[in-house]
């Protein structure tokens, strides 16, 4: 959907679609943060524990959670198509993995920081690149990208 002109509308085009969701991602994160340049570049301002934090207070991310730990409350939830959370990774400092539900199979999917300061993730090799995990996750959950299928339903956090 493109809503920056007078009214809304339906986007078919991948490129469009891509080039859309960058641009109002741009706008809403220069409006709420000021940290983005008007070429898309953040400034260096030391803000990597304010943005992990806004991660961590969103419903879909795991914070230090285990691969296994991930499986498990996959399969507690429904192994549903579209399930999912995002997570630490444990293997690779300052990256993170999608863990989602497709045909009752549970797939791990690298989200991998692809500047210097670890500012912009992608999961498809840098063809999309997200300022943040919010910007990444909400594109997922309207397009499929080269996810087996779009992110419906999000894993919630149990207490043992």
């Amino acid at each position: 959907m493109d809503f920056s002109g007078c009214r809304s509308r339906v986007i078919e085009n991948p490129t469009e679609v891509l080039s859309v969701a960058l641009q109002e991602g741009l706008l809403w994160r220069r409006k709420s943060c000021g940290r983005i340049s008007a070429h898309g570049a953040q400034s260096t301002s030391p803000d990597t524990s304010a943005n992990i934090a806004v991660h961590i207070s969103q419903p879909w991310f795991h914070h230090k959670i285990s691969r296994e730990e991930a499986q498990r409350l996959i399969v507690q939830q429904g192994l549903v198509s579209g399930l999912f959370l995002l997570r630490d990774s444990q293997s690779t400092p300052k990256s993170f993995v999608l863990s989602m539900c497709h045909g009752q199979k549970i797939k791990h999917i690298p989200i991998a920081p692809i500047e210097d300061d670890g500012r912009v993730y992608t999961l498809d090799d840098g063809h999309t690149r997200f300022t943040d995990l919010i910007q990444l996750v909400e594109f997922y959950q309207l397009n499929k990208g080269t996810l087996p299928c779009k992110l419906k339903h999000y894993c919630t956090r149990t207490t043992v």
